[in-house]
């Protein structure tokens, strides 16, 4: 019963045998394998997009901080929702690889961006010209930190209003292949068909061991990514291991299959603790969840094994059993039915 995030998975078998076939003998470095080539071809026919360049890194913090740092000079702002993980879970890496832009926070519903508070915040930026930072990138995550998607009209809207400002656009896509399966909208139709100018397609969270693609769509803005990557140190010498890993996801859809059972099972979880009494805090749109229930079965659940995070974290398991504590479950390509069944039946217990 681990629940605690999509992150403590395993890699796929298909992964794991891609990497020991890669293994065999010697292959060229610095991403000029064979290997990587036919990831870029793969990624270039996925997203309809023939010219896009194509990088690979190893963690998603890398993919997002190196993607914003080509769309945002030191002395602009970055707008993200309040609770996007590049304000609350990177360590201030935007920030450091853009050289000191800073973050402007945007609140909305379900941590998805209100287009008012962003059409605010642009006519504020720059109010008091050089005495102030200057409107730089935009950021949208999906699927959002709160567990709901953006559909791509709702992306459009947002980079639709950046670009009349002439504001690029880049989308945290950590857990894209689950929006994408959420939404039933094409790669393209979620990402550069509604305006998105770079994206982080993750795949560590859905069944890789550890690689995520940078999908530039402008090629002008290319050069200076893969300076950007050597400079700050993610350029793999044995680049093979990432190809490998990026080229099995792809294969025969598994990186949409491995999506769609972790939402399956994310949706049979929302519906059984509903079912139990729990509330849910937000829809539950793709495989995270996010409810609140009583001290009391939390007890019961975590002594009976289940392994899932109190959100936010500062919350006491001591105290009135009959007292309301929230928590995130997420499900992964790996979750089965009976991880689902056993959890419920504790908290029915």
């Amino acid at each position: 019963m681990f629940f605690a995030s999509d992150n403590t998975s395993p890699a796929h078998p298909s992964v794991l045998a891609a990497l020991a076939r890669a293994n065999e003998g010697y292959a060229k470095s610095y991403g000029t394998d064979a290997i990587m080539d036919r990831v870029r071809d793969q990624i270039r026919d996925l997203f309809e997009a023939p010219e896009a360049s194509v990088y690979l890194v190893a963690t998603g913090s890398a993919a997002n901080a190196l993607a914003v740092s080509i769309l945002c000079q030191p002395w602009e702002t970055i707008y993200c929702h309040r609770n996007a993980h590049i304000e609350e879970d990177e360590c201030g890496a935007p920030e450091f690889y853009t050289n000191g832009a800073k973050l402007t926070l945007l609140e909305g519903k379900d941590a998805k961006i209100d287009i008012e508070e962003l059409r605010k915040a642009i006519h504020f930026t720059a109010r008091a010209g050089v005495h102030n930072v200057q409107k730089g990138a935009l950021s949208i995550t999906n699927v959002t930190e709160q567990g709901t998607v953006y559909h791509p009209s709702e992306i459009a809207a947002l980079t639709a209003l950046a670009h009349e400002h002439g504001i690029p656009c880049h989308l945290d896509g950590a857990r894209f292949a689950n929006a994408i399966v959420a939404t039933g909208a094409t790669p393209a139709e979620m990402t550069w068909k509604a305006g998105i100018d770079v994206l982080s397609f993750g795949g560590t969270k859905n069944g890789l061991m550890g690689v995520e693609a940078v999908v530039i769509f402008n090629p002008k803005r290319a050069w200076e990514f893969e300076l950007r990557r050597k400079r700050g140190g993610h350029l793999f010498s044995k680049h093979r291991y990432l190809s490998a890993q990026m080229e099995a996801y792809l294969a025969d859809g598994l990186w949409l299959d491995m999506a769609r059972e972790a939402n399956r099972t994310g949706a049979l979880l929302s519906q059984g603790i509903v079912k139990a009494g729990a509330t849910l805090l937000h829809p539950t749109d793709a495989n995270c969840v996010f409810a609140k229930w009583p001290r009391g079965k939390h007890q019961s659940l975590i002594d009976g094994g289940a392994n899932y995070y109190f959100w936010p974290f500062d919350q006491d398991i001591e105290g009135p059993l009959d007292v309301d504590l929230s928590a995130r479950l997420v499900t992964s390509w790996c979750t089965t039915d009976e991880d689902v069944e056993c959890f419920l039946s504790l908290m029915n217990g």
